[in-house]
């Protein structure tokens, strides 16, 4: 089976072109493939598939084998390789998601797609919708106890169920340990990404992420977006900010008009190809 190795900062996937390819079970294909001794080696696998309704549908999911609705770096790629790979000509592309549908803005020059804005929607704060158990009209800078600690927590979705929390030192943090306890919370009937920030200036964050069903990863897009409205919303940063990143930045915007998030960061195409199975 062919196969891309591509990542947004350095949130690495392996990617298959389903109008050529078929894979009867993603989910176990997906454990096999993420596996870095045993496999190709990612953070999950997305398979780039017909649409009835957008331009592509971006089929995603977890190093564990679980569906993920969605996923900021993995997108951008997604549109990297059908431009590159000569599958559309269009620079403004809509995906399908468990999300919803996105538009792709590719930024490309002499056939190179050099980085790509996504619409990411708009940001959902009810807490019936995220999912979280809790009831009212969000769920901002509420205190949770997770393991024996307090943190001061802010939910949301963005596609797909966040939990963002502020702190001091965000390298200092033993992710390994606090990571799982907040994914698998009671508070998250679908589990949740959990982001852990720490405030730069009134323009920068820098984040760290527990992704459900693969851990740490060096980057998440929705992650990052997520992180930036809560900035926003708590008062730490304006409507936009630079995110600082394991393996790189992307760039979120908030136009409070039209209740849009914009995502901006790279895609890299790493290798192509041939696994035998």
């Amino acid at each position: 089976m062919k196969f891309t190795k591509m990542h947004g900062c350095g949130n690495d996937y392996v990617y298959v072109n389903c109008f050529d390819e078929q894979i009867l079970d993603r989910p176990e294909f997906s454990r096999l493939v993420s596996n870095r001794n045993f496999g190709v080696g990612s953070d999950g696998l997305i398979c780039i598939c017909p649409s009835e309704i957008a331009d592509y549908k971006m089929d995603m999911y977890n190093a564990d084998g679980s569906s993920a609705q969605m996923c900021g770096n993995g997108i951008r790629c997604v549109g990297k390789y059908v431009y590159e790979k000569g599958l559309t000509d269009k620079t403004m592309l809509k995906i399908e998601t468990g999300g919803g549908i996105k538009t792709l803005d590719l930024n490309a020059e002499d056939g190179i797609v050099k980085s790509v804005r996504v619409d990411m929607g708009s940001p959902e704060f009810r807490p019936q919708y995220i999912p979280i158990a809790e009831h009212g009209r969000n769920f901002v800078n509420r205190s949770v106890i997770v393991g024996d600690t307090e943190y001061f927590v802010t939910a949301l979705s963005v596609g797909n169920p966040h939990a963002v929390v502020f702190v001091k030192d965000v390298d200092a943090l033993d992710l390994k340990s606090i990571g799982p306890k907040f994914e698998n919370h009671p508070l998250f009937p679908e589990r949740v990404n959990t982001e852990f920030v720490e405030v730069i200036d009134k323009n920068t964050i820098k984040m760290r992420v527990w992704e459900r069903g693969s851990g740490e990863t060096l980057a998440c897009g929705t992650g990052a977006t997520a992180s930036a409205v809560a900035s926003a919303l708590n008062g730490h940063t304006g409507n936009s900010a630079t995110v600082r990143l394991r393996g790189g930045e992307l760039f979120v915007e908030w136009n409070r008009d039209n209740n849009k998030l914009y995502l901006t960061g790279p895609a890299i195409m790493v290798f192509d190809g041939e696994l035998y199975i």
